[in-house]
């Protein structure tokens, strides 16, 4: 599994925020942009988990071969 850079994400994030602000952004559209966003980025992460685990499981899966038997009476 291949390991994601969240810090330098951050770290990214954080100098745009500043950068905005910086230049007379109004601090109350940033938070309404990050409330817009939160949904597709939330989204985005869920849907990263749920494939992730499957290549995994998809590689080591083994198939059972062996005859099945009929239960008798005296095993139920």
């Amino acid at each position: 599994m291949r390991r994601q850079p969240w810090g330098l994400y951050a770290i990214a994030a954080a100098i745009l925020v500043v950068g905005l602000v910086a230049f007379g952004v109004p601090a109350s559209t940033l938070l309404v942009a990050a409330f817009a966003l939160a949904c597709p980025v939330m989204m985005m992460f869920m849907m990263a988990g749920m494939h992730s685990g499957h290549d995994d499981a998809d590689q080591h899966r083994t198939v059972n071969h062996s005859p099945q038997t009929p239960h008798t009476a005296s095993q139920r």
